[in-house]
């Protein structure tokens, strides 16, 4: 309950004043809260003498409630346990007066004292249309200081601020000066507020405070390299096992993904700062290589509940370590400490933090979290093993926790990638058509779902403007994933824009460098606009970043023929050991080139044998490179009767060229609704 601080009603109200609303047996805490207030230089209403009864009383009560300029009632486990109490005539009385205040107007500012969780906590609706701030026991950092000063409208004073920021068990130890900042993640939408992050201009224009100056001409070598570029490293694992590496990979690709959701700060793609897991390359090697300023690495160590993680930053153009920090938390702390290193990265580097920046990603179930992280370690293997173990485990973490709107994403994008592989495509898209549904439903700003719809729209409807659409607001969502850039290039080439796709996927590609996905599409572009040299050398690079890449001997090939180096073609195919219905089908291709009609016959027979039930449309490019139309367009009808999972990327296969101008052909893409 909150009173004025002395036994009489004040004469003057403060215009500044804040009104502490609790339960009796809370009085601690909010006394902590109210001492941390004042020493900031906030004057506060609060009663140190608890419940006082009388009408008198209740009269000044109401008029302070009136009177002040914020609200902030302290939510926990006694709260929930009292179903009356006068702290919720209290309640009442402030959702009132906010009622009559412009939408833009802060006045709530509610307050978790506990582990009482916002889901389901009793509470007025109100209560819930802003966002919530933790401070267990009341322990109350200078930040949350410093955000009530700003939205008063008063700078809050820079000493005396009482209460230690990491009260909980397993605090923070720090090796740098600053003092600690470990603000939870339902603080991230209000950090537009605080006054101690700068604004930058957009990359470059503006140096982070950190950053070394650049002599007169002495600029970086690598031209993507800005001071607002950064990339996360994979975190090494050091538990005793040596068993959490999923944990470790998680943690640093929850960090990467908040750090992305920052205006000005370029964060250079998981696929690109992923290839130096395990690796120990000079940290200013690897900036070089990935055009970034800055380097964040870590590692993670668990023992049982106890999770131990420790991070830092370093300039890559000298290696000097910015900022280290080491935290020790229960494993149910890892959702708020992802947070907490992101936004202590941002403050460190001095970048603005928009208020939309925090991730929420939907959960406060830890075992349903374990689940999803192990879920994305399993994507890894980029197989058909990994992409159903990856989907089971998405999968749990929804049965454990069905609100949780990532693990919903994921699991859809799982399931279309295993529909791509031609693993029952038909039902798996239906399937995975729901789990991104059912994500966007739980939470509407997740590009990732976005994208992965569009793509079932695109590869197993056919519905192109319904994939154009839900490629758009992927892209508006998050204009800077290169997963979502992709997605939207896959579109711009299977319906021939051929300009959009290479601007998007070149765009990807200054972010996520050496993720080699990119440069293969771009391959496939350049060879279907015969810009041969472009393609072979971006082929070549995929081989170079990966050479493990199944399609790139394979496209590699095609360009080769495309130039007509037939026998190069045969070498790089004849290399290309892995099993699938493109090794045959190149190599039938190739053989017809160079002459070797027996050779051809044969695997085409081969091809045929193996792969006639899903792979109709392949059969259908060899025919159709031999000019044989009627038996292309025989199989690609079966392949469109089959819904052939490859069937929407008709467009972009060069072997289809000699049938191209078969009526039959154009007829055809406009059964599939596409282009002509």
């Amino acid at each position: 309950m909150g009173s004025p601080e002395e036994s009489g009603q004040q004469d003057n109200v403060p215009s500044h004043a804040v009104f502490l609303s609790y339960a009796s047996e809370d009085a601690a805490a909010a006394e902590r809260i109210a001492t941390a207030l004042r020493a900031g230089g906030i004057e506060v209403w609060f009663d140190k003498s608890a419940l006082r009864g009388g009408d008198a009383w209740d009269r000044q009560i109401r008029q302070q409630i009136h009177d002040c300029r914020l609200f902030v009632p302290l939510i926990s486990a006694h709260t929930e346990a009292r179903d009356e109490g006068y702290f919720r005539r209290e309640w009442r009385l402030a959702v009132e007066r906010a009622g009559d205040m412009a939408e833009k107007r802060a006045f709530l500012v509610p307050v978790v004292i506990d582990a009482t969780s916002e889901r389901g906590a009793s509470v007025p609706d109100r209560f819930r249309e802003v966002h919530w701030t933790r401070l267990p026991g009341g322990e109350t950092p200078t930040a949350f200081v410093a955000r009530l000063a700003a939205l008063l409208g008063a700078p809050a004073a820079t000493t005396g601020v009482a209460g230690p920021i990491h009260s909980q068990p397993g605090s923070v130890q720090r090796t740098a000066s600053r003092p600690p900042i470990a603000l939870p993640r339902w603080v991230w939408p209000a950090l537009a507020a605080l006054v101690v992050v700068i604004a930058l201009a957009y990359f470059g224009t503006s140096r982070f405070t950190h950053a070394p100056a650049v002599p007169s001409g002495g600029r970086s070598s690598n031209p993507t390299k800005t001071d607002g570029s950064i990339a996360v490293l994979p975190f090494a694992d050091m538990s005793e096992k040596h068993d959490q590496e999923y944990l470790a990979d998680g943690l640093a690709e929850e960090i990467l993904n908040l750090l992305a959701r920052i205006p000005n700060l370029r964060v250079i793609g998981r696929t690109s700062s992923f290839q130096f897991k395990g690796r120990n390359d000079d940290l200013r090697s690897i900036g070089e290589k990935l055009g970034a300023a800055y380097v964040l690495e870590g590692s993670v160590r668990r023992a049982g509940d106890r999770v131990r993680v420790t991070a830092q930053l370093i300039n890559t153009r000298d290696g000097v370590h910015l900022w280290s920090n080491t935290y020790n938390r229960p494993f149910g702390d890892v959702l708020q400490l992802q947070d907490e290193i992101a936004w202590e990265v941002a403050h460190e580097l001095e970048v603005a933090v928009r208020s939309d920046t925090g991730g929420a990603r939907g959960t406060s179930n830890s075992e349903a979290y374990d689940l999803y992280l192990r879920g994305l370690h399993s994507v890894d293997q980029f197989d058909g093993e990994g992409l159903a173990k990856g989907a089971n485990y998405f999968q749990q973490a929804l049965d454990l926790d069905p609100n949780f709107a990532d693990a919903a994403a994921h699991l859809g994008r799982m399931q279309a990638l295993e529909a791509d592989f031609g693993l029952a495509p038909v039902a798996t898209y239906e399937r995975a058509r729901r789990s991104l549904e059912t994500a966007i439903r739980l939470d509407p700003s997740s590009g990732l779902a976005h994208a992965w719809l569009g793509w079932t729209y695109m590869a197993y409807d056919w519905d192109w403007a319904t994939a154009s659409t839900q490629m758009q607001e992927a892209l508006r969502l998050a204009p800077h994933d290169p997963l979502v850039q992709l997605g939207a290039a896959r579109l711009a080439m299977a319906l021939g824009h051929w300009d959009e796709a290479i601007g998007l996927l070149t765009a990807a590609a200054n972010s996520d460098p050496l993720f080699a996905a990119l440069h293969h599409n771009l391959a496939e572009v350049y060879l279907r606009i015969d810009r041969l040299s472009q393609a072979e050398a971006a082929e070549r690079h995929v081989l170079e970043v990966n050479p493990t890449y199944a399609s790139a001997p394979v496209v590699l090939a095609k360009i080769l023929l495309a130039q007509g180096r037939a026998a190069d073609a045969l070498e790089v195919i004849t290399a290309h050991q892995q099993e699938g219905s493109d090794r045959p089908a190149m190599l039938a291709v190739i053989c017809h080139a160079l002459g070797r009609k027996a050779d051809a016959d044969a695997q085409l027979a081969t091809l045929i044998h193996r792969y006639q039930g899903e792979e109709a449309a392949e059969i259908a490019s060899v025919f159709a490179f031999r000019g044989h139309a009627d038996e292309a367009f025989s199989w690609l009808e079966r392949a469109y009767s089959q819904r052939d999972p490859w069937l929407y990327f008709i467009k972009v296969d060069p072997l289809f060229k000699n049938i191209e101008s078969d009526p039959r052909y154009q007829a055809f893409l406009r059964k599939m609704n596409l282009p002509e």
